[in-house]
């Protein structure tokens, strides 16, 4: 089987923290998404965490699940390594939050920390600082009902060679009422380490690829969304 190995899967979802190596069950539903705490993050000091609002702390920590699950964490020399993510909302929630900041003293003194949170892609430019990463990093306005948009484009740029090493996956929060006409059927932060050039009956979860018509093969079989993908990832076998 040839294409991309997954060699780390983390997430946050409406369950808490997760990574591949830890459980054998996944579940990306619309639930609401519980606080991340720096400790369950970071086992040290991360002052920088600690400013970011809650759809950002969302990524940056499903970011880091992933990639200690692959044994990517700990770095000395950066690394070419790009993200993607799909979202609907983006951080809608975030702008919102600090939109809320505004009002009261008349735009005299907004939240300083949620403006630098107020893209979708700040938190990707989080993880790049903390882990290395020197790739290309977006995120994707998904409307599919699959949310693997982020996938999708993360497979073609490893096809391309753009880079050896990205992360792919999906992040949202639980839609408010003050968004009305979006959903988030995915609700909650996920992120897969695709490698290239990796032997997927020695290490990872398995081997994905693109078929001619843009559906997302595992092992070689089709996926429907992001959680059939991810459950097929858990129940491929690994070394004990």
């Amino acid at each position: 089987m040839t294409g991309s190995v997954v060699s780390g899967i983390g997430w946050i979802t409406s369950r808490g923290p997760g990574r591949g190596r830890e459980a054998r069950e996944f579940s990306m539903t619309s639930g609401p998404i519980p606080p991340v705490t720096r400790e369950e993050v970071f086992p040290g000091p991360n002052l920088r965490f600690g400013r970011l609002p809650h759809y950002s702390r969302v990524g940056l920590a499903a970011v880091a699940f992933a990639l200690r699950d692959a044994g990517m964490e700990h770095w000395e020399t950066k690394r070419s390594a790009g993200i993607v993510a799909s979202t609907r909302a983006g951080c809608l929630l975030t702008d919102i939050e600090y939109y809320n900041t505004v009002l009261p003293e008349g735009g005299g003194v907004p939240s300083p920390n949620l403006f630098s949170s107020t893209l979708p892609t700040c938190f990707l430019g989080e993880a790049a600082i903390q882990f290395g990463l020197t790739g290309p990093t977006l995120v994707v306005n998904d409307p599919d009902e699959d949310a693997l948009g982020g996938v999708r484009m993360a497979l073609e740029s490893l096809t391309w060679g753009e880079c050896g090493t990205m992360l792919a996956g999906h992040i949202d929060l639980p839609a408010a009422p003050a968004i009305p006409g979006i959903r988030t059927p995915h609700a909650g932060g996920l992120f897969l380490v695709l490698e290239n050039a990796r032997d997927p009956s020695a290490r990872g979860y398995g081997a994905l690829d693109l078929s001619e018509g843009g559906a997302i093969r595992h092992e070689g079989i089709e996926v429907d969304d992001l959680n059939e993908l991810v459950r097929a990832c858990l129940a491929f076998p690994r070394p004990s």
